[in-house]
């Protein structure tokens, strides 16, 4: 089979043609996440572009260019263009948006240091716990699973790529009549009890009004429901680090229905629990230090009390910690983050603690800057997980994977060169990601302790929801977020695909699900392609 003698050693990055390709894809990236970002307020998922421009370049008649009908070669191209993209956009322009809107311009360049070493620090958080018992890589991840079975489609050919082709032009399809085809690809492919707890979420955010009369979102119901389930799902994730290690061998099960529930066998595992451990605590230790910076060279030592400002280090410290657990975990499962929201309940919290303005915009920034690195990374090693056979070749896996991590790294010094070029020039046009608009907003109007009490009082059942479902299936979690998610007509979209889903199984028993698995990958293709070009081409017009 065509590729298999070159899978034994993975290309590397610091090959002089694939170090330029990523560069020069990782500054596309960068300018189209931006530009996005600032006037329709998303960011679009690129990696199914960098693997078209990959499979593209493969077929140009040129012995350099041969080279990159390897799918190693292509996954590395997907990988730079889809970092570059989340982290200018997400990591980047969306913090330093914050001070911008607040009329602190001094404060723009410690918060975009503060955020890029953030940005930095996520990924590489991810690339330490990625196939751990905490983000196993027989996790959904589902736009990673678009974006192999694309490669792998363009690859191999014949049934697979018809499949492909018949999921993506229904994606597209789907796409122009307003449907929301992610959702609906990854209720084929995606845990069942998290996305039905996602769907029913989405739903009572869409039709609270209309239903019961108020809105879920105005009465921070949706945030006290992420809290309560946000402290659950940390407590759970300690639990899974410092529990009792199970020794007993599981048999193997498939792609898709490993996803159902999380490995409990370490040796299974390409990250050890142990690892697991020292890159968390790493990684809380690195937070704080760069809190640290970010207070220093904000100036807060001059607006706080030396007691405020300790409790202001740690605070921002285990809130940027908490947040990429939380936006990990849903972008694992739902294959949406809500990192938007999230860094919004921080917001929300510091208020209450009584922090200065100047203290909760750096806050906001902070957090924000946390997640999508994180979140994206996840899904561009899920894509390399399963080009490189879906982990049967340990040290091949872990060589490759080292490649995409250095390969996003570079994508992400890329991504903060660019920002630091062109961010004067979109906040002299005024184009400023949306989302700030509404944390500065926030801020300025301050929090009451109405606020407050709404927020202990929905964290309640949100705690109870995510204690019943536990550690594998994420209910609570899920659930809110898809109640801080406003996507018309997602709910019957992952509802539906569920449904469907759960149909096609009984009737086709476990073979149906590589066809699922394919068709899905279509639709949210699909969806990712029309997305992308609309996008630009409403920003051309």
């Amino acid at each position: 089979m065509k590729n298999e003698q070159e899978v034994k050693k993975h290309p590397r990055i610091f090959e002089p043609f694939a170090l330029i390709l990523t560069v020069v894809t990782s500054v596309f990236g960068a300018i189209i996440g931006m530009q996005i970002v600032t006037t329709l307020g998303v960011t679009p998922n690129t990696a199914i572009i960098g693997a078209l421009i990959a499979m593209l370049i493969a077929r140009i008649p040129l012995n350099i260019f041969k080279k990159y009908k390897s799918v190693h070669r292509q996954n590395l191209v997907q990988t730079a263009i889809s970092s570059a993209t989340f982290g200018a956009a997400n990591s980047l322009l969306i913090p330093i948006g914050i001070p911008y809107l607040m009329g602190k311009t001094e404060l723009i360049l410690p918060m975009l240091l503060g955020a890029a070493l953030a940005m930095f620090v996520d990924a590489r958080i991810l690339y330490k716990l990625f196939d751990s018992k905490l983000f196993p890589a027989s996790g959904t991840w589902a736009p990673g699973v678009a974006t192999a079975q694309s490669i792998l489609a363009g690859d191999k050919g014949g049934k697979r790529a018809g499949l492909l082709g018949i999921g993506t032009t229904i994606g597209i399809v789907g796409s122009f009549l307003h449907i929301p085809m992610s959702a609906f690809g990854v209720a084929f492919i995606g845990n069942i009890w998290a996305l039905t707890m996602f769907g029913i979420g989405l739903m009572i955010r869409q039709y609270s009004v209309p239903w019961f009369g108020f809105d879920v979102n105005q009465l921070y119901i949706a945030h006290g429901i992420m809290i309560g389930a946000g402290i659950v799902a940390l407590i759970q994730v300690s639990m899974l680090i410092f529990g009792k290690q199970k020794k007993s061998a599981k048999s193997s099960k498939s792609e898709v229905a490993a996803t159902v529930e999380a490995v409990d066998d370490d040796s299974l595992l390409t990250r050890p629990i142990n690892e697991a451990k020292k890159a968390l605590g790493i990684g809380f230790v690195l937070y704080l230090v760069i809190a640290l910076i970010i207070a220093i060279t904000g100036g807060l030592l001059t607006d706080m009390s030396p007691g405020m400002f300790i409790g202001f280090l740690f605070f921002a410290a285990f809130a940027a910690f908490v947040h990429e657990l939380i936006v990990g975990i849903a972008a694992m499962h739902s294959g949406w983050f809500p990192a938007f929201a999230v860094a919004f309940i921080t917001l929300l919290i510091g208020m209450m603690v009584g922090f200065p303005p100047v203290a909760l915009a750096l806050l906001a920034g902070f957090s924000a800057a946390t997640g999508p690195a994180f979140a994206d990374m996840g899904y561009d090693l899920k894509t390399g997980h399963i080009l490189r056979g879906n982990g049967q070749d340990k040290e091949f896996e872990i060589a490759g994977r080292k490649q995409q991590y250095v390969t996003a790294m570079i994508a992400f010094g890329v991504a903060l060169l660019t920002v630091i070029v062109t961010y004067k020039g979109y906040f002299a046009q005024h184009l400023v990601p949306p989302i700030d608009t509404v944390y500065v907003s926030t801020i300025k109007a301050g929090a009451s302790g109405d606020v407050a009490m709404k927020l202990l009082m929905w964290a309640i059942p949100g705690a109870i929801i995510q204690f019943i479902g536990g550690p594998n299936r994420q209910l609570g979690v899920l659930f809110a977020t898809g109640l801080l998610i406003l996507t018309p007509y997602a709910c019957w979209a992952v509802l539906s695909g569920i449904l469907i889903r759960m149909i096609w199984l009984k009737a086709k028993g476990k073979e149906a699900e590589t066809s699922m698995s394919i068709l899905a990958a279509g639709f949210i293709a699909g969806d990712a392609l029309f997305s992308f070009f609309n996008s630009v081409f409403k920003i051309g017009k």
